[in-house]
């Protein structure tokens, strides 16, 4: 059975690309009937605190993406390192070396450069060097990037233990590949480089190899390495701007990979169904989080009005005022229902429902800029108009009120814009909202005269 491990050192939150090689280990597993294995390598004991863990941890369970064994810690697995340390030193494949960075560059630039070689020397404070051989090739049979040899000639014996005897991360994760039968490592190309010294490792504990694949980095779209200069940066980033899971696990498949068909709207089950590596290009893929953002606009509203409140209404929980969340789970379920209803073709995120749909569950925001631009004394006939139309409107729903309206824009020889934007700007505060006719039948027709009728005493 294949085994796949996600192995991220909590360092720091989850970023986009241990996201992504999260999920294209997950989706390997779910699709093989294989396992997968959760593995925290802290080794690195200063950066490795719990609260990072957990950070990983909750991303994962925000992503959907859930793991068969584990969470296993590296560090809590020291002592089965230092016994293997040891047995590489009975065998003869590692030796202790108490040389300097200072000695190691000395001897180097003696040998033209050659990879450093050390003697056995068991004094206090040596490290362990793994012997690397002094000819021939260690080749890295790379799924993605075929064959990738590394000469053995200009390698270092490589230091797999400190001088107080703690393993280092190359020694650990080989021996715990080993020790828990990963037989698929499937990783960021950033670890391309400490493949040999991993293999060179198995090699001497006489154990079997995995398979590895090495996913091309993540860039932006100005070509750069990704980072924050791009935006979000993490998962919990996206997740607080407002992203599906659904949506985002759509599209970082899609960051190197495709389908045959080129489809860009794939459900968990369709990902599941048909990823595979050999579809993974070579070539480094961009983050655009624009195209994100479409994608997920796509995925919200083809969210049935149930689970749309729902999301909407966690993500004021989580990120909103309080105020906030408090007013829409207050609210009617009518009035959230139809709140939702007249967002959903226009919000892309859950971030940017909030905004448009405030007015409907508190009074107009205070957008000074909007009031002064909108709500000029020229525009107090255009709403006295709009007022009389409205409150004599045969009906108050979205279809009766556009007719009301449009005889208004009608007899005044206006555009449209300059008929609705005032009458927008009286009842939310802003020029910003769902469609004018819906936002009025939303409010209805008691707080919507209300609303005008006071914009009017605030004109004069």
């Amino acid at each position: 059975m294949a085994r796949f491990r996600f192995a991220p050192s909590p360092t720091g939150a989850l970023h986009i690309g241990g996201a992504r090689t999260a999920l294209y280990n997950w989706l390997l597993a779910r699709n093989s009937g294989g396992t997968l294995v959760l593995r925290i390598e802290d080794t690195d004991r200063e950066r490795s605190v719990p609260e990072n863990v957990e950070q990983i941890l909750d991303a994962l369970r925000w992503l959907e993406l859930d793991w068969d064994e584990g969470p296993l810690s590296q560090h809590e697995r020291r002592r089965r390192h230092r016994e293997r340390v040891d047995e590489l030193i009975a065998g003869g494949h590692a030796y202790p070396d108490p040389a300097t960075a200072e000695d190691v560059r000395a001897w180097k630039e003696t040998h033209g450069g050659a990879g450093y070689r050390g003697t056995s020397r068991d004094e206090p404070g040596a490290a362990v060097r793994l012997r690397v051989p002094d000819e021939g090739v260690t080749v890295v049979e790379d799924m993605i990037r075929g064959a990738v040899r590394f000469e053995n000639r200009i390698q270092d014996d490589f230091v797999i233990a400190r001088g107080d005897g703690t393993p280092l991360y190359n020694l650990a994760v080989a021996v715990d590949d080993a020790d828990m039968g990963i037989t698929d490592v499937v990783r960021g190309d950033d670890h391309l480089s400490n493949t040999p010294k991993q293999l060179l490792v198995l090699r001497a504990l006489g154990v079997p190899e995995p398979r590895y694949a090495h996913l091309p980095l993540l860039h932006g779209p100005d070509g750069r390495k990704l980072s924050k200069r791009h935006g979000a940066a993490s998962v919990q980033e996206l997740r607080q701007r407002g992203y599906l899971p659904a949506a985002l696990r759509n599209y970082l498949a899609l960051l190197g990979w495709g389908t045959d068909d080129d489809a860009t709207i794939l459900s968990t089950e369709e990902l599941i169904e048909r990823f595979s590596i050999d579809r993974v290009g070579r070539s480094s893929a961009i983050f655009d989080e624009r195209k994100l953002r479409w994608l997920n606009g796509r995925y919200m509203r083809e969210l049935a009005l149930p689970s749309y409140e729902q999301v909407v209404a966690a993500h004021l929980r989580r990120v909103g005022n309080p105020h906030d969340a408090e007013a829409f789970e207050a609210a009617s379920p009518e009035q959230r229902r139809r709140a939702c209803e007249i967002v959903r073709d226009k919000a892309q995120t859950l971030e940017e429902v909030w905004p448009l749909i405030r007015f409907l569950f508190a009074g107009p925001v205070d957008d000074a800029g909007a009031w002064d631009r909108m709500l000029t004394p020229e525009a107090r006939s255009v709403l006295s108009e709009a007022l009389e139309a409205l409150r004599s409107a045969d009906g108050f729903d979205a279809s009766a009120i556009e007719a009301a309206l449009g005889q208004v824009v009608e007899r005044s020889g206006l555009s449209a814009n300059s008929i609705y934007q005032p009458i927008r700007v009286a009842i939310t505060g802003t020029t910003v909202s769902p469609g004018i006719f819906d936002s009025l039948a939303a409010l209805g027709r008691e707080e919507s005269l209300a609303r005008i009728e006071q914009a009017l005493k605030s004109l004069g």
